[in-house]
């Protein structure tokens, strides 16, 4: 049904009768793609000593060629390349871990509980922080506000974020602290939500957002590295063997630099620098890193942003709300100041990747990257854009044309989905989430997840992919199943179309002669169980070049 075929061993051709292969792993029930995106089938991997895989087959043959190599039976289990997530926040991953989650109250009366329990217990903490709300699961009909808060938590500031990240929750005395009072203006880019009498309600949106943040105490470097241990552990655990960290800032490069100088970075990381200020500055001195420590880290992209969440209605629109005619969202930049970035990255040899949500935000990072010259475009940079969320159906065509690579993120689909529409009304939803319709212009989708907002699990984004369906399996027939993926387009995306959205696919993506042995086993076949099952994968053991990181 996949057009399967056994991998094709004439490259063991090539090889030396006497070269020592390090491992020979057998019995599995193995898939890859190869680079003419073809699902290809194994029972055997040879490795060497390297961790470089040198063929992929049967184990007959393979034991025939290699009868030295070290055997390593993994059971008749599915194999797969290591999955890649192209857009997550790693150090957001780890410290999470330690803040309250609003993520699964279903109403505000939940949320305040949930809020006083979590500081009757952190008793040490001088603010309290986390988040992952969402008004409309709560479906509230608003925002939450300080005064909401305050009947909790009165004593302590506290600054909760929204679920998508582009708004945060605050009480009186975190307002107070930021000195956010009735005449504060709202910043370029950002909106100070205010009650019907003008005072601050407790919700900042996007840029507002950095008022409160910059009085928060900032993390010393032994809490960086225990968030950082944190997410590794994490995602090694989901079967995320390369993630592309979208936001790298001067403290998270020196770590990440270190961890795979060591060889404790167990999951790769491709690095976006947050900004083209004084980080880029100094860092691109150098030009983009494109690989250190046998490919374990690479700086060599830039993150910037267009606007904000569709969830907050930060996200900017061409038209306004349908659900709130008022508003049309925010642009954090005017056109020629994203002229501007783009050109400064792209001129020193960086990959431009713009967060981009609503029409207009998308608008104008086409625009932004379609007036590079030649020599750094996307064609030859393959400059992206994040989320890719909500396109006028006009532009779509503009993506492909531009060799813009649509990052994009499946369970932002099945999160978004009880607003969505509401958001952006039945004509413009045509051009949302659309993956399809990106996919039959030819256009290369790297999945992720974004996470902390999402979780990390790629299976879960796999799910959201191919069913457009939540856990409990609704819509019933998806929502907007047009735009589903099949569960082979969906593997391509999280394996080699991620790995060219990092520039590579030479090296990651698939389990072909001369890449990197990263691979996961996992406890069922996604491309034969039913479609409705993927979400449950269970990742059993992850292995990075040939070496097990980790075993269930």
């Amino acid at each position: 049904m996949f057009g399967l075929t056994l991998v094709n061993l004439a490259v063991l051709g090539a090889c030396s009768m006497n070269v020592y292969a390090d491992t020979l792993f057998v019995k599995a029930n193995g898939y890859t793609l190869n680079q003419k995106q073809q699902l290809q089938v194994f029972d055997a991997m040879l490795v060497d000593d390297a961790g470089k895989v040198i063929a992929t087959g049967t184990q007959k043959l393979l034991q025939k060629k290699m009868p030295q190599a070290k055997l390593i039976d993994l059971g008749g289990k599915t194999v797969l390349p290591g999955l890649i997530d192209a857009h997550g926040h790693v150090f957001g991953l780890g410290t999470s871990a330690s803040q309250l989650s609003l993520r699964a109250t279903s109403n505000l009366t939940e949320a305040l509980s949930a809020i006083k329990q979590y500081a009757a217990q952190a008793t040490q903490q001088q603010w309290i922080l986390g988040g992952e709300w969402n008004q409309a699961i709560w479906k509230l009909g608003r925002f939450p506000t300080a005064k909401e808060l305050d009947t909790v938590v009165a004593d302590r500031p506290v600054w909760l974020r929204r679920v998508d990240g582009h708004a945060g929750w605050a009480n009186s005395k975190a307002l107070a602290l930021a000195g956010i009072t009735k005449t504060s203006a709202d910043p370029v880019g950002g909106k100070i939500e205010r009650d019907s009498n003008g005072e601050a309600s407790g919700i900042l949106v996007d840029a507002a957002m950095d008022i409160i943040e910059k009085v928060i105490p900032a993390q010393n470097d032994a809490e960086l590295r225990v968030a950082l241990d944190a997410a590794l552990k994490q995602l090694r655990s989901v079967g995320l063997t390369t993630v592309h960290d979208a936001g790298v800032d001067a403290q998270s490069d020196k770590l990440f630099r270190e961890y795979a100088t060591q060889g404790k970075l167990t999951t790769r990381v491709y690095g976006m620098i947050g900004g083209v200020d004084q980080f880029f500055d100094a860092v691109s001195i150098a030009g983009p890193l494109k690989s250190h420590a046998d490919d374990r880290y690479a700086l060599r992209s830039v993150k910037l942003y267009s606007d904000g969440a569709l969830g907050s209605r930060g996200a900017a629109l061409l038209a306004p709300y349908s659900d709130a005619p008022h508003t049309k969202g925010l642009l954090f930049v005017q056109d020629n100041e994203m002229q501007r970035m783009v050109k400064k990255a792209a001129a020193k040899g960086y990959q431009v990747n713009v967060h981009a949500i609503g029409d207009a935000g998308n608008r104008q990072v086409i625009d932004a990257l379609a007036s590079l010259p030649k020599k750094n475009d996307a064609q030859t940079l393959r400059h992206r854009i994040e989320h890719a969320q909500v396109l006028e159906l006009s532009d779509i065509p503009r993506v492909a044309k531009a060799n813009i690579i649509p990052s994009m993120q499946p369970t932002h689909a099945t999160s978004d989905m009880n607003m969505a529409e509401d958001r952006v009304g039945k004509e413009r939803i045509k051009g949302a989430y659309a993956w399809r319709t990106f996919l039959k212009q030819g256009s290369k989708i790297p999945c992720g997840s974004d996470f902390p907002i999402e979780s990390p699990n790629p299976f879960w984004g796999i799910y959201a992919a191919v069913t457009r369906q939540d856990h409990q399996q609704m819509p019933v027939k998806g929502w907007h199943p047009e735009q589903a993926m099949t569960v082979q387009e969906a593997f391509r995306c999280f394996t080699l179309d991620a790995a060219y959205a990092g520039h590579q696919e030479k090296i990651l993506g698939s389990l072909e002669k001369g890449k990197w042995a990263d691979f996961i086993v996992i406890d069922q076949d996604i491309f034969k169980i039913p479609s409705k099952d993927i979400y449950k994968t269970v990742v059993l053991q992850t292995w990075q070049a040939g070496k097990q990181v980790y075993v269930k």
